[in-house]
């Protein structure tokens, strides 16, 4: 979205793995719809061009740069994000790492490093945002899985457990903090055209995107608007009654 929408029901937003790709989109989408929004990603440089992308709408945005492995640094940007644009209410975790790898050559460093960021990555960020959300009494979590840990996917053992995890995660949540007014789904993408998406393809991991596209029902490759408007959809007060939920955006593929 290019334009800002502005409104008096802006709340604080934080959204990781925000410097490009589907982070980005959902960053931007939401400083769209009047949110305070904090920009977290390793790529600092990446997310600060977002946070001033942001604010040259009329948004309100900050950008930090962290790993989301590191308790530590999460928890000091958060304090930051509190300071400077008030509680937390909205929390997005699109901060992920893919690799391939044959299952007999995944080493244990990889293994760990993938579990670290995808999964307990998520744990870290939304453990140190709930307190404000139980405190408001409302709250909107979005996690970013993976239509890969419905179907499975070759060489990829690594990412479609964590990404399992996330969903599992996700359900577990939905449950505990649901009677508090905060609502918990996840997405799983099916195909989207990121930079992360080009650099497999480049490298042969995946086939072409436009062989991918050509396969799927709705003849296209998804982009990250598409993720991006479905998740600013579950950050509204108009989802309160969606939590739980797989939200599948995918194109029409059957998972």
């Amino acid at each position: 979205m290019s334009s800002f929408e502005g409104g008096a029901t802006g709340r604080v937003a934080v959204v990781t793995g925000a410097a490009s790709g589907m982070g980005q989109a959902i960053g931007r989408r939401l400083a769209a719809r009047g949110h305070r929004v904090a920009l977290l990603d390793l790529d600092g440089d990446g997310a600060g061009r977002v946070a001033e992308d942001c604010r040259a709408q009329g948004g309100r945005a900050l950008a930090r740069k962290v790993d989301v492995a590191d308790r530590a640094a999460i928890d000091e940007a958060l304090g930051d994000v509190r300071k400077e644009l008030g509680p937390i209410e909205i929390m997005v975790t699109s901060a992920g790492l893919d690799a391939f790898a044959s299952f007999t050559e995944i080493s244990a460093a990889a293994w760990d490093r993938m579990i670290a960021v995808n999964l307990t990555g998520t744990f870290h960020c939304l453990q140190s945002a709930v307190p404000d959300m139980l405190a408001a009494r409302w709250g909107r979590i979005v996690t970013i899985s993976s239509s890969s840990a419905q179907s499975g996917a070759p060489r990829m053992a690594h990412y479609v457990a964590s990404k399992g995890g996330v969903v599992a995660l996700t359900r577990a949540l939905a449950l505990e903090l649901a009677p508090h007014g905060i609502t918990v789904n996840t997405i799983p993408p099916g195909f989207i055209d990121t930079p992360m998406a080009r650099r497999a393809e480049a490298k042969g991991d995946i086939p072409s995107i436009d062989a991918i596209a050509a396969r799927t029902p709705v003849r296209r490759a998804g982009t990250p608007d598409d993720i991006a408007a479905a998740c600013a959809f579950l950050c509204s007060d108009e989802a309160g009654y969606i939590t739980g939920q797989v939200i599948g955006v995918n194109g029409g593929w059957y998972l």
